[in-house]
């Protein structure tokens, strides 16, 4: 994006989202937790971690090592072993089955693969997240223009998803995953299909989102990234938190 798309996906963030965040819930509580698929398959192991609100964490290390499971816990697609999860003052360690589109809207997920719905445009693509959850005509026909100014593509609100570059696509995942206002933004591996160019204009979105509150969580294998960023960086080798720096690097 320009410099003057960028200054007004950043006002817009400002009047829409910091009237309605509460920021005092978003944090992230891991407590001895432990994940075993089998007996001789752990994929975490006694995982002690604390996200505070506001901060923005890169989750890094190799395929395999338990970056994923760790976001699945997250949103409550696996249950933990033993431990404790806990999500803004709420223990969801076993989390009820009907509890889990409630904490789901309080943690919007991004994912490498964009997720998109092929036969509806950019705008319907977005409003689907709201009509999933109930909500009204009139709340969708608000949100969803003001989601899609927040990441630059008000104007692209008619083209479908072929139609986009990757970039945009995941742009339009972004939107989506604003619409309920969360308190907690997981990005798992948001670049890895895009090229340089896009990969620096969605970091550059999720800065922006981040500093107004939104807690976010990269989790990424893009070193140039975490490199940039010079925020603080969490390391998981095999299954256990081998660094957690303040300002850390990519140092696997």
């Amino acid at each position: 994006m320009d410099d003057h798309v960028d200054v007004i996906v950043f006002c817009c963030f400002k009047l829409w989202y910091t009237s309605c965040i509460d920021f005092c819930l978003s944090m992230i509580t891991l407590e001895g937790v432990t994940k075993k698929y089998t007996r001789k398959a752990t994929a975490l192991n006694e995982i002690n971690l604390q996200v505070d609100a506001g901060d923005f964490v890169s989750i890094v290390g190799q395929s395999g090592t338990g970056k994923t499971t760790l976001v699945k816990l997250l949103i409550a697609e696996e249950r933990p072993t033993q431990g404790r999860v806990t999500i803004g003052g709420w223990d969801i360690t076993r989390i009820r089955q009907k509890d889990i589109p409630l904490l789901r809207r309080q943690i919007g997920v991004i994912f490498q693969d964009f997720k998109l719905l092929p036969q509806k445009t950019v705008y319907e693509n977005v409003a689907f997240a709201l009509q999933v959850a109930g909500e009204h005509f009139f709340r969708i026909r608000s949100v969803v223009p003001q989601v899609l100014s927040i990441v630059g593509l008000e104007h692209r609100k008619h083209a479908y998803p072929h139609q986009l570059s990757g970039g945009e696509q995941q742009r339009v995942a972004i939107a989506r995953s604003l619409v309920h206002r969360p308190k907690i933004l997981v990005a798992d591996e948001p670049t890895g299909n895009l090229d340089t160019i896009n990969t620096q204009e969605i970091i550059d979105i999720l800065k922006k989102i981040n500093e107004f509150g939104t807690t976010i969580v990269l989790v990424t294998h893009n070193r140039d990234i975490v490199n940039h960023l010079r925020r603080r960086v969490v390391t998981i080798h095999e299954g256990s938190i081998f660094s957690d720096e303040k300002h850390g690097k990519y140092r696997l």
